[in-house]
């Protein structure tokens, strides 16, 4: 089971042209998500012939927050997961299924929408099956054979690269080989309908119709190094709801990326991801003729773990999308986009990064430098030794000062976005029961008419079986 209790008090701003949620309070609730996943996901076993797994959680947090336009909002939302697992012949078949469960609910008058409150679900959160082909053939084909073969058909989580273009659930037909350390994944795959937009176009927002195909290619030949290229096609197939004649709302974009993980020198992690836009887009009140997409981004991240016993490690990254300096009301929106010409230079992804607790901006139009470290303050204290304090710093700004960014409240044409402070403990006081809190600080610039600072608190408490 898994309790989280969230206070907090933010800069949420309201999606452009909608009355819709705001990026920055989906990036939030997508944050909480994928640290559950990554904490929650269980290895699936592959020793034994036959195994089945199971478990369990509850999620409840709690958002109290301002967002610049209501003195505040109070936002709950409580979460039920019931997850198995199974592993069968060796290794051969495997799979997992999660159904998820939420209530969402709003103070009266603070939704962002007409809806209060809401039950969603169960609905299938994740779902597959992997036959690993190779290995079937080894056992039963009584062959050896230098190639690595899986299938893998379901709802999961699908990542190219790093992430930071393309990271979204995707109900999805891999296959993943390898010969002579280069690893070749192919996913064909689909959004599934109740996935959130990247357009929050009121007809759009709420609902989701995307087409991928993506093919990856990893060489692991060498020993710290981990490079990689990709290539990623969505097709939108979105209905508008209700139609709007006089406004397109499609966005079918493609993308190459290219980078590498690894090990510069001891201790020293590095992670880089250089991504081309291409596409069609289509710009404020246009529906005849398409805009063409030229657009990129980057991100570049190096992490140095010191050989201490409190395991401090600091880390520096830069992340960048380019922008369009014609899109005045919004950086990822038809209604309220591209305007003036018919070249769209704003960079939109699929992917997720970490962009600070408080102003949690989209990697469109953006400029954003952290610098973080964290560290294990007590490690010699047993009842203490598992608790962990960091930080981290943001630096803002405008790729274009005249384009919009994600947060509608920077209203003035100035590259200078603002900065932000944000600090975290996070302590597992078993293994089944943990406690997280978290504190962030917003200083807007002068790209803000309005100068007043903006807070996150988030505490949680965090409790499996």
């Amino acid at each position: 089971m898994l309790w989280v209790l969230v206070a907090s008090a933010t800069s949420s701003a309201l999606a452009q042209n909608t009355g819709g949620v705001s990026d920055a309070f989906l990036n939030r609730r997508r944050e909480i998500q994928l640290e559950n996943d990554r904490r929650r996901e269980t290895d699936l076993p592959a020793a034994q012939q036959f195994r089945v797994d199971y478990g369990g959680w509850f999620d409840s947090y709690i958002f109290l927050f301002d967002d610049g336009r209501e003195s505040s909002r109070t936002f709950r939302q409580n979460e039920v997961r019931l997850w198995s697992n199974f592993s069968a012949d060796q290794g051969i078949h495997e799979g997992y299924l999660r159904l998820r469960a939420t209530y969402t609910d709003f103070n009266y008058g603070d939704s962002f929408t007409r809806n209060e409150d809401d039950l969603d679900g169960p609905n299938l959160e994740r779902g597959w099956y992997q036959l690993d082909i190779a290995r079937l053939i080894r056992k039963y084909g009584e062959t050896e054979s230098p190639l690595e073969l899986k299938l893998k058909v379901g709802r999961d989580l699908v990542q190219a690269g790093t992430g930071y273009a393309i990271m979204i659930p995707l109900d999805a037909v891999t296959i993943q080989a390898e010969i002579a350390k280069f690893e070749t994944t192919f996913t064909i795959g689909k959004t599934p309908a109740s996935t959130e937009n990247i357009d929050r176009s009121r007809p759009v927002a709420d609902h989701s119709a995307r087409n991928f195909f993506i093919i990856e290619e990893k060489y692991k030949g060498f020993d710290k190094h981990t490079p990689f290229v990709y290539y990623a096609w969505q097709n939108d197939s979105t209905r508008e709801d209700p139609p709007d004649f006089l406004q397109e709302y499609k966005y079918d974009s493609h993308y190459i990326g290219f980078g590498s993980t690894g090990e510069l020198v001891k201790n020293l992690r590095y992670s880089t991801e250089w991504v081309i836009e291409r596409g069609e887009s289509y710009g404020h009140e246009r529906f005849l003729h398409s805009d063409d997409i030229k657009a990129w981004g980057f991100d570049n991240l190096l992490e140095y773990m010191f050989d201490h016993e409190t395991k401090p490690t600091i880390a520096i990254e830069y992340m960048y999308g380019s922008g369009d300096p014609d899109r005045i009301d919004s950086p990822t929106n038809a209604d309220g986009g591209n305007r003036n010409d018919h070249v769209d230079s704003s960079f939109v992804g699929f992917g997720f990064r970490d962009t600070g607790l408080a102003l949690a901006p989209r990697l469109s139009n953006m400029h954003v430098w952290r610098l973080g470290g964290n560290f294990r303050p007590l490690p010699n204290v047993e009842v203490a030794k598992n608790l962990e304090l960091g930080t981290d710093w943001f630096l803002y700004a405008k790729d274009r000062a005249g384009g919009a960014i994600s947060d509608t409240l920077a209203d003035r044409q100035s590259s200078y976005v603002g900065w932000e402070m944000d600090y975290y403990a996070n302590y597992r006081v078993t293994s089944d029961l943990s406690f997280t809190v978290r504190y962030g600080v917003f200083f807007p610039g002068t790209a803000f008419s309005d100068q007043s600072n903006r807070t996150f608190l988030l505490t949680g408490l965090s409790w499996s079986f």
